[in-house]
């Protein structure tokens, strides 16, 4: 690994969220890295301001990044000496600190932002929020539960009978869109205050993501076809954007619709508009990074994962 790094020097809070029981699970050793961009054109990015973000953890699985505000990254961690449990971590930029934020004996996963109702959003009552996968204490039962970010309660299940949730992504006001695990696996959009669900389709990857005027993008697997499709949650419409890279399934959105995709060391774009297929937008070999998986944006912020 080269050293170019800039230090990150970050107070580890424990702060954790707690519970019982546990899942034994030994996960892949995995890295979160930072980066600053700037959009120099269509076709032309630059990388700035690299940070090292899971040096405390760096033979063990981080994973899973999500920015919950402008300024906190959350992320799944298992340590490289523990087998049973996942829990939730999260980096505060501004002030520079590292948080546990549970610490349960359970398995937490996806941490995701939860926004309130608009109408609460400027209340002086309002808590922020989020979400994450749960293992449930059986062991096998996943479900989507919500805690406030402050900790000051252990959470509770938003579902209390929807469960075998793999992965999910907020869309529309009270609407979530879910990966449910099977045989095979199933996209579905769920009302959060019904609990209604309509089925939209099988054969779906891991990576939700969200895209212009509430819509979302997903990878529709199609025995070695895999696509990425944009559903409007509304009508269920899908409409066919790319195909992915080969051999890869993770991608990210920018506010406008770009796609980006991580494929080896190599970051790539596509915006249906201007490209006719993936651009290559940097190389990230110099710092070590050799395989780009799951991604996370926010403004001016790129977080990568380097699997191992």
């Amino acid at each position: 690994m080269r050293t170019s790094f800039t230090p990150l020097f970050l107070l580890i809070l424990f702060l954790g969220i707690s519970s019982q029981q546990a899942s034994a699970q030994l996960l892949p050793v995995s890295n979160i890295y930072l980066f600053d961009f700037q959009e120099k054109s269509d076709s032309v990015f630059l990388f700035t301001n690299p940070k090292y973000l899971t040096a405390f953890n760096s033979m063990g699985y981080n994973n899973q990044p999500a920015f919950i505000s402008k300024d906190e990254l959350y992320f799944t961690v298992q340590f490289s000496d523990d087998t049973t449990q996942t829990d939730i971590f999260g980096v505060n930029f501004s002030k520079q600190t590292l948080t546990q934020i549970t610490a349960t004996s359970e398995s937490e996963y996806s941490p995701q932002g939860l926004p309130g109702p608009t109408a609460d959003l400027g209340s002086a009552n309002f808590i922020p929020r989020f979400s994450c996968v749960r293992v449930e204490t059986d062991g096998v039962s996943q479900r989507i539960w919500e805690f406030p970010k402050d900790r000051s309660n252990n959470g509770t299940p938003i579902f209390d009978d929807l469960v075998n949730i793999g992965y999910y992504l907020w869309v529309v006001q009270n609407a979530i869109a879910i990966f449910q695990v099977g045989a095979p696996h199933n996209l579905a959009i769920v009302n959060r205050v019904s609990a209604r669900k309509k089925n939209i389709t099988a054969n779906i990857g891991r990576c939700l993501q969200p895209m212009p005027k509430g819509n979302m993008a997903f990878v529709h697997k199609l025995g070695n076809s895999w696509l990425i499709k944009e559903l409007d949650p509304r009508t269920s419409k899908t409409t066919l954007l790319t195909g992915t890279l080969p051999g890869s399934e993770d991608f990210v959105t920018m506010p406008d619709g770009t796609l980006l995709m991580g494929n080896g060391s190599k970051l790539y774009k596509f915006n249906k508009r201007q490209d006719s297929g993936w651009r290559e937008i940097a190389d990230f070999s110099y710092y070590g990074i050799q395989h780009i998986s799951r991604l996370a944006v926010k403004g001016n912020r790129l977080a990568i994962v380097n699997q191992q």
